[in-house]
């Protein structure tokens, strides 16, 4: 599986908004300026996120955005999904669990593809955007360095 430009950005634009939290929503255009993401672009990935539960929006004067939940109940996968879809090596299938198989090798591919997205998923879910913000500022080690 290959996370798309649209799940970066939904994680960076989410990890920026938990690196200024505050309680004060925060403006797409300052969103975009602190993070190199393209505002028009960014608005419709903010969207997705909101209908995702994951932020909300105010309106008017002081508007912007804000984090819907507490940094360190948002992972990785709860955001690249509400942007890419369910984490997934493919689309092909699950095997089948009665051992036959139509084509040779099927069945133990289809297995694999499976666990690939099982093991992507599970090691987007331990990265909360708490992790992420804590890694940024430099309190907890780089991802592989631990």
């Amino acid at each position: 599986m290959k996370v798309s430009t649209r799940g970066d950005y939904a994680s960076r634009a989410l990890l920026s908004l938990a690196l200024h939290e505050g309680g004060t929503p925060t403006s797409v255009r300052d969103i975009a300026e602190r993070t190199g993401l393209p505002q028009p672009y960014l608005e419709q990935i903010l969207l997705a996120l909101k209908g995702a539960g994951l932020v909300r929006s105010k309106r008017g004067v002081g508007g912007g955005y804000v984090l819907a939940r507490d940094p360190d109940e948002i992972t990785l996968a709860q955001i690249v999904s509400a942007v890419d879809g369910p984490i997934q090596a493919g689309d092909f299938g699950r095997p089948h669990t009665d051992g036959a198989c139509d084509h040779e090798g099927q069945c133990v591919l289809l297995a694999i593809w499976g666990d690939v997205g099982d093991r992507m998923r599970s090691m987007l879910e331990n990265y909360t955007l708490t992790d992420l913000a804590s890694i940024t500022k430099g309190d907890a080690p780089w991802p592989g360095d631990a």
